[in-house]
């Protein structure tokens, strides 16, 4: 390797490793393992010449030369997958209507749609945020988008730990990302939280929602809705308020919330998975190759 070139595979494990927050979230999200990507970002290190990650309390923060380098690093990860796309002869041009669940990565889905469209910028996007019950239901018709990532929770009853879908249940999909659910309070709260339980909610139709209330009754853990959001937005901005507790996956936090304290004693969650829905067998080529795409920058 030439002493001044930078390794493309460690330029990726960087960036997933500040992405996730953490060398064993990352290992999850790239399907190595946690050894292998600590062994690339020290490598990474070693001939950067200088740290580019230090540990936190909110994990993983790039050091100022890692910041700089991250820009870097996301720019030569962009263009790898746009020349080898361009060597396939995969030209993206048209309309690509995507449904993404309003929980997959809230503070960051906005940068990755960034990124596909600064490769493929003939492609013109229509992008919606969808409860992961109404992408499921609209897969296999297309009737509302071509591409869909939605939510799935971890079936804790399930004795091989598969993922099972809560809002449908059945089609194949592509694992993407997995986080842990949280129960989240705000930053803020400093008195005694209320018995019983105060609980922020979201729509019935809403599977995280449902997880909820069967977590804290199989568990016998009372509890009292005291406001109803319509959405994550308004969930964060309800719990940030201070007006209850709720269930969260990690990436929807936000900096005005905290994890609640293990004193209150509220019962483990499962673990939530983001996974891109299979295509239709009568669907274009375009959109088959934005899928592939997109799993790319996605994951």
């Amino acid at each position: 390797m030439n002493a001044r070139a930078l390794d493309l595979t460690q330029l990726r494990t960087f960036i997933a490793i500040h992405d996730a927050g953490s060398i064993s979230a990352a290992a999850e999200q790239i399907f190595l393992s946690q050894s292998t990507v600590s062994e690339q970002l020290k490598k990474l290190e070693e001939r950067a010449g200088q740290p580019l990650l230090v540990r936190s309390r909110k994990g993983m923060r790039a050091t100022p030369a890692g910041t700089r380098l991250l820009a870097y690093a996301r720019q030569i990860a962009a263009l790898s997958e746009a020349a080898f796309e361009d060597l396939q002869g995969v030209l993206l041009d048209g309309e690509l209507r995507i449904a993404i669940t309003d929980y997959y990565r809230p503070h960051d889905v906005a940068r990755v749609l960034k990124r596909f469209t600064s490769l493929y910028p003939r492609l013109r996007l229509h992008v919606s945020a969808m409860q992961s019950s109404q992408i499921e239901r609209s897969a296999m018709t297309g009737e509302h988008f071509d591409v869909g990532l939605a939510l799935r929770l971890m079936n804790e009853d399930v004795a091989d730990g598969t993922a099972t879908n809560d809002d449908l249940g059945g089609a194949s999909a592509t694992l993407v990302r997995r986080e842990r659910l949280v129960w989240a309070m705000a930053a803020t709260q400093t008195a005694p939280v209320d018995t019983p339980l105060p609980l922020v909610t979201l729509p019935r139709t809403c599977a995280l929602q449902t997880l909820v209330a069967s977590v804290l009754e199989r568990h016998k853990v009372a509890y009292r809705v005291s406001h109803s959001a319509a959405g994550v937005a308004g969930m964060q901005l309800a719990l940030a308020a201070g007006l209850g507790v709720s269930c969260l996956n990690e990436s929807a936090l936000t900096p005005e919330l905290i994890v609640c304290p293990p004193s209150l004693g509220l019962p483990t969650l499962p673990r939530a998975e983001f996974h891109l829905l299979p295509g239709r067998a009568d669907e274009t080529d375009l959109i088959r190759h934005a899928r592939n795409a997109l799993l790319r920058l996605f994951a």
